[in-house]
């Protein structure tokens, strides 16, 4: 059950076409967590992905899927490094700032909007949707404030992605199998 809540939401980080996933997910006990946690990152450890609890609120979890090396290239990008650098986050390690959102999270009285930077998305967009969230020239995964043509043909492969992913799911391959190494 947990592993097709992972591919419905994180298909394209698992097959390496996004950087990052977020879904939220409900879990009995702590106890429950933590052991399907460990399976994920015991599947997953080796294709370059880590899965992560964020915050833990009202009995749902926050899971982060990601894929390191993508998230350190993302974060060399020079508007992203600015963006993030203007929030405090301690550039350049990725674990470094992943910490710091966790923080964030737990402690700040509004969602942090710079989230988007550690699922992939362009910086223009997070950008966009700090300074003005009605301004968005069109929504999909997410909302999109600049390049509307590229920001389409990305969602319609994530799309396929998920679908492709979920039908092998469901045909008995497992999630070793539907991530790619990096």
């Amino acid at each position: 059950m947990y592993d097709a809540l992972l591919v419905r939401h994180c298909a394209p980080t698992l097959a390496g076409l996004k950087t990052g996933s977020l879904f939220s997910c409900s879990f009995a006990q702590p106890k429950e967590m933590h052991s399907c946690l460990r399976h994920w990152n015991g599947q997953l450890y080796g294709k370059g992905l880590h899965v992560l609890p964020l915050c833990r609120r009202k009995g749902r979890t926050l899971i982060y899927l990601y894929r390191s090396s993508a998230l350190l290239s993302d974060f060399n990008c020079k508007q992203t490094a600015q963006l993030l650098k203007q929030r405090h986050y301690p550039l350049p390690c990725p674990e470094r700032c992943i910490a710091h959102l966790i923080k964030q999270l737990a402690h700040g009285v509004s969602f942090p909007h710079e989230i988007g930077l550690f699922l992939g998305y362009p910086p223009e967009d997070v950008l966009g949707f700090i300074r003005n969230p009605a301004a968005c020239k069109f929504s999909g995964c997410w909302k999109v404030y600049g390049d509307v043509p590229t920001a389409q043909t990305c969602f319609d492969a994530y799309r396929k992605c998920t679908q492709t992913c979920c039908a092998l799911l469901a045909l008995g391959v497992g999630l070793e199998q539907l991530a790619t190494a990096y």
